[in-house]
């Protein structure tokens, strides 16, 4: 038997604790009729599960007839893509040939008689779209990592238009805390900065300890002893399953490997991207071992104003929970670990 877990960031692992709630949040609002949403922006720290989430979301409405999904990636041509993607399934370039719709300039499809080709890309897609839309189709564009670049800001631009003339098309994007903050903080990219942002919730500890019995065998206390330590983290439930299958259910003799990992593959990049003041934050936290606001304020020697931007910083990016008011908690398993290492 092969191992059941991965340890390949964005790839669908074939052991998979579902998001039940926040998929079907998702599904339901893209489903409603008229639109209440037609984007979404999930984020999350690095390993947490955004890619696999926003599959689960592409999987569950692919299967359904009105729904033609589109995965484009970031680093290339968007409106080109796009435009290509949907001319590329034989399906609807029969519907765009029935609507006349001549995209010869593009080097896709044939000469239409009587048609002047269309040589501006969201004129083309504008068109496409309707005649999609006169078919009773959604168009679901789902893009990964988003950052705030040119390509991106003139694909948002376009998408705007495209809501403008009332056309079925939805956009699902994932990203960092700070590439989605930059992003949607475009003077002109007043539409992102309204759509709903989708924070990951932390994997359900109990059904980590079921899934963890039934696949490496482990006893109940260890289960749930490893499904804690994971705190939700979704890298951390693959990871720490991997290696325990590795080392023949024993998950103290993983351990090692399990902070090694965490470190290298995810904890050096996310601490390189803190400021001064948030590593502050983060080592007060590590060396009182307090959870209270109060006295981790009190140790910077900040007032309030000053400690909650902060605060609410690293909450959003997934480093720290701040549930509980006057209380933070490091929500990463090991983090405080590397912290004071650090």
């Amino acid at each position: 038997m092969k191992n059941p877990y991965t340890l390949t960031f964005g790839k669908s692992p074939d052991q998979i604790i579902e998001r039940l709630s926040q998929t079907q949040e998702v599904v339901d609002i893209f489903n409603s009729n008229p639109p209440v949403q037609q984007t979404y922006i999930i984020t999350g720290v690095r390993g947490s599960g955004k890619t696999v989430f926003m599959t689960q979301i592409l999987n569950s409405l692919k299967a359904k007839e009105e729904w033609i999904t589109v995965e484009l990636n970031p680093e290339r041509d968007l409106l080109n893509g796009l435009l290509t993607k949907l001319s590329s399934d034989n399906t609807l370039a029969r519907v765009f040939r029935s609507a006349k719709i001549n995209l010869s300039f593009f080097g896709i499809g044939v000469e239409i008689n009587g048609e002047i080709p269309i040589t501006d890309v969201e004129v083309a897609l504008s068109k496409m779209l309707d005649s999609l839309k006169k078919k009773g189709k959604k168009v679901l564009i789902a893009i990964d990592e988003a950052t705030n670049s040119k390509i991106m800001r003139e694909f948002a631009h376009a998408f705007q238009i495209f809501l403008r003339q009332d056309l079925p098309v939805y956009l699902l994007m994932t990203g960092l805390y700070d590439s989605i903050y930059s992003l949607q903080n475009e003077k002109t990219m007043t539409f992102l900065y309204r759509a709903p942002k989708l924070h990951l919730s932390p994997l359900n500890t109990g059904t980590i300890a079921f899934n963890y019995r039934k696949n490496l065998g482990v006893t109940e206390e260890d289960a749930l002893g490893m499904a804690k330590l994971t705190k939700g983290y979704s890298y951390a439930f693959q990871l720490l399953g991997y290696l325990t299958y590795e080392k023949g259910g024993k998950y103290e003799a993983a351990m090692p490997m399990f902070k090694q990992y965490l470190e290298e593959f995810v904890y050096e990049k996310v601490w390189s991207e803190l400021s001064n003041n948030d590593k502050k934050v983060l080592t007060v936290m590590a060396e009182l071992k307090t959870e209270q606001v109060l006295e981790i304020r009190k140790a910077l020697g900040w007032d309030t104003n000053h400690f909650n931007p902060y605060r609410s910083r690293l909450v959003r990016k997934g480093i720290i929970a701040g549930e509980t008011n006057g209380h933070v908690e490091f929500a990463l398993p090991l983090f405080e670990q590397f912290v004071l290492e650090h």
